[in-house]
């Protein structure tokens, strides 16, 4: 972890956090994190493909983290982290990188593959394929965890009720299990969990001290924002075709899968009408986390697909 570094931008009028390692011979690979994640979650993939030959980055996306907040949150766009990461790369002279995304982190990753084609070398995914229509979330119930959380106020209040640490750990421990979280009538999401919940046993108390931290400086309001109440633009309108070599790491008990129309989107072969260069790698006891979880088997699937396609 010493050995990862970390830099400050001026992006698009916000001072946004970066954690980068490695000279980079073979390559740059940029890791986008997700939700309740930061750069941190991507540390054992940055010292391993460093050690492959590669550069790692890891932005803070804006509002997250050790990044800046943007003046009006509630006025994101999906659009403004694909140009802050045309901005990242531009202005540390990266010409073309993989892009790695997780959670969230796959839309701004395809995306960018999307609008920026030639500064692609290769897209990898864990947990979610590329967006898509197919998917549909309208008939899960009203205590599904991003509807209450896309309704403003409603995770506000119920977050306030505890401190940033146990909001992180109960969001992780909900997150690792293989159920879609979803509240009862009269139930909040934190109340899915308790004191009593075991952390997963891959996830530390240093390591949920390290998330609490970041998340105490940034807060939630913007992560509350991007994605969950951006969520209406996470399709596209017509599906473009992906024209760079992709790699999708689905766990098989993340709960994602359960999603409405996920596994037989992916399983049927749907995805590569759109993304026809396309492998995909099941982890049988994968978890949401999968990069925590089983980080060296994580590393061998990136890497071995970083050196085919360098």
């Amino acid at each position: 972890m010493e050995k990862i570094e970390h830099s400050f931008l001026s992006i698009r009028g916000l001072n946004l956090h970066i954690a980068h390692i490695g000279k980079g011979e073979l390559g740059t690979v940029v890791f986008l994190h997700g939700f309740p994640e930061i750069w941190y979650s991507w540390r054992h993939q940055m010292i391993a493909v460093a050690e492959a030959g590669f550069r790692a980055i890891a932005p803070d996306f804006r509002g997250y983290g050790l990044s800046e907040q943007p003046p009006e949150p509630e006025k994101a766009t999906w659009e403004d982290l694909v140009d802050d990461l045309l901005a990242i790369l531009d202005s540390l002279s990266i010409p073309k990188v993989f892009v790695v995304g997780k959670d969230f982190g796959a839309k701004p990753a395809y995306d960018f593959v999307v609008s920026h084609p030639d500064r692609v070398a290769g897209v990898i995914t864990l947990g979610i394929p590329f967006p898509s229509k197919l998917s549909s979330r309208d008939s899960l119930p009203e205590g599904f965890y991003i509807f209450r959380w896309g309704k403003p106020g409603r995770a506000e209040a119920d977050f306030a009720r505890f401190d940033v640490k146990t909001v992180v750990r109960t969001v992780y421990i909900l997150f690792s299990k293989s159920e879609i979280p979803i509240a009862g009538e009269g139930q909040e999401i934190m109340d899915l969990a308790d004191s009593t919940t075991p952390l997963p046993e891959w996830f530390t108390d240093e390591d949920l001290a390290a998330y609490a931290s970041l998340y105490e400086k940034s807060g939630f309001k913007f992560p509350l924002q991007m994605p969950y109440r951006s969520l209406t633009k996470w399709a596209y309108e017509s599906d473009p075709k992906v024209e760079v070599p992709a790699l999708l790491v689905m766990g098989e008990k993340d709960y994602c899968l359960k999603f409405p129309g996920v596994e037989d989107y992916i399983r049927s072969g749907m995805v590569k009408n759109v993304v026809p260069d396309l492998e995909i790698i099941y982890m049988p006891e994968g978890s949401h986390f999968v990069q925590e979880q089983f980080p060296d088997q994580v590393n061998q699937h990136i890497i071995k697909f970083l050196k085919s396609h360098v």
